[in-house]
């Protein structure tokens, strides 16, 4: 999975994809979802056993988590 999957309109990713994507094990993206408050990326939950991502949410949260060492400290 590369970030093009980002750039693609319509596209959902799922858990599995999300995974792969930021680099860590399914079960990490799960557990961000199911902490209290959730830690992870929005998601969408389509069914009981159906979670999709949309790629504008990961991309904002991934910006939210981005430090960036030439800006001053807030």
């Amino acid at each position: 999975m590369s970030t093009d999957a980002l750039a693609a309109p319509g596209t959902l990713l799922t858990t599995e994809e999300l995974a792969r994507l930021v680099k860590v094990d399914p079960s990490t993206v799960r557990r961000w979802r199911t902490a209290n408050p959730v830690q992870g990326p929005a998601f969408i939950r389509l069914s009981a056993r159906v979670v999709k991502y949309d790629p504008e949410d990961v991309r904002a949260w991934l910006e939210r988590h981005r430090t960036d060492p030439e800006e001053p400290a807030r």
